[in-house]
């Protein structure tokens, strides 16, 4: 099925196959690349949400720079709506590529402070 003119342009991201452990891995070594995954998962439910929703105060371009490590990894993909990138967990690729990896990610505890109480509230 073609694309449509008007849909979002989806940034690249590698297909399920593509996927990599080490790569995986390397992305969810930063704490804050954790928190951000865990953020999208558990007060995001898997939905999307634009990247400045998350809530961690640390400079735009900081912030950038996990989001592509994250989405070069396999584990989020973006799409951009106007000037806005909009985000959400790869849930399904991620679950087939790596079972029960998410379930980790969703079983960590994020450290306190890392994430802004009104972020969360």
């Amino acid at each position: 099925m073609p694309e449509r003119d008007d849909a979002p342009e989806r940034l690249p991201q590698p297909s399920p196959a593509e996927m990599d452990l080490p790569v995986v891995m390397d992305a969810l070594s930063d704490p804050i690349r954790l928190s951000i995954l865990h953020r999208y998962l558990v007060d995001a439910a898997g939905g999307e949400r634009s990247c400045g929703w998350v809530g961690i105060d640390r400079p735009k371009s900081t912030l950038t720079h996990h989001f592509r490590v994250l989405r070069e990894a396999g584990l989020l993909e973006q799409h951009l709506e106007g000037l806005t990138r909009v985000s959400r967990v790869r849930t399904e690729d991620v679950q087939q590529r790596f079972p029960g990896l998410l379930d980790l990610v969703l079983d960590w505890q994020v450290p306190v402070g890392l994430v802004r109480a009104e972020a969360v509230a």
